[in-house]
């Protein structure tokens, strides 16, 4: 892994024109399309959700103000052509759209984790979406925008973090309802620890859906409480 430190104290402001950044590191991507792949991440601070599993706490506040060209400079000098958005909620920052097409532009693969309440009109046809669809024991339940379901293409992921029964419920009914696009794909991820995975198995294939059981790659290498992995 290599990894990018965060040095500017916590409570840093953001300087006009710049977007506030939590991390960078280099790792095996844990979750989504490429999961196990070797992968960038730039993680950015600030997110207006509270997910009661949330894993990325510490990316609610704090970080370093960084410019597009400081950010792409950076990600330059790494040893990676891969990239994944992510946060907190990294559809907060104002630059993000202008940032994904610079990216792609210089032939960079690149992929968004958003938590699917904020408008995807702006994100390039060209990069991978994973949105959330929040469930109801998230404490989010309900955020979801409906009308990103239009700005989803083929290879695209809709995700349901589900905490208990009920979530897992939720998820299949919505998956069940929803007039999804071709080619998206749903994943149910359970919350660490919070369900038992033979009897989450058997639902998912009970349901005949065509739903992915995805656990969280990263966890299983280095331990659910690591940052920076």
């Amino acid at each position: 892994m290599h990894r990018v430190p965060t040095t500017t104290p916590r409570d840093a402001g953001v300087t006009l024109g710049a977007m506030q950044l939590s991390e960078i590191f280099h790792s095996l991507q844990g979750e989504g399309p490429f999961q196990g792949l070797p992968t960038l991440f730039a993680r950015f601070t600030g997110c207006d959700l509270r997910c009661v599993w949330c894993d990325t706490a510490h990316a609610f506040h704090g970080g370093r103000p960084v410019t597009l060209d400081e950010l792409l400079l950076e990600l330059r000098a790494l040893p990676c052509r891969r990239i994944c958005l992510t946060g907190g909620e990294p559809l907060l920052q104002k630059q993000l759209p202008e940032l994904m097409r610079r990216l792609l532009a210089e032939g960079w693969s690149v992929s968004l984790e958003t938590g699917g309440h904020r408008s995807l009109a702006e994100v390039p046809a060209a990069v991978t979406r994973v949105v959330d669809v929040k469930c109801p024991g998230s404490g989010a339940g309900g955020s979801f925008l409906p009308a990103n379901l239009a700005c989803l293409h083929p290879g695209d992921e809709l995700r349901f973090v589900v905490a208990d029964w009920a979530d897992v419920d939720f998820a299949l009914d919505f998956v069940r309802g929803q007039p999804l696009p071709a080619g998206v794909r749903c994943r149910i991820s359970p919350a660490w620890g919070a369900l038992d995975l033979p009897e989450l198995a058997r639902r998912i294939l009970e349901s005949g859906l065509d739903v992915a059981l995805a656990l969280q790659l990263h966890k299983q290498i280095w331990g659910a409480e690591a940052q920076g992995v």
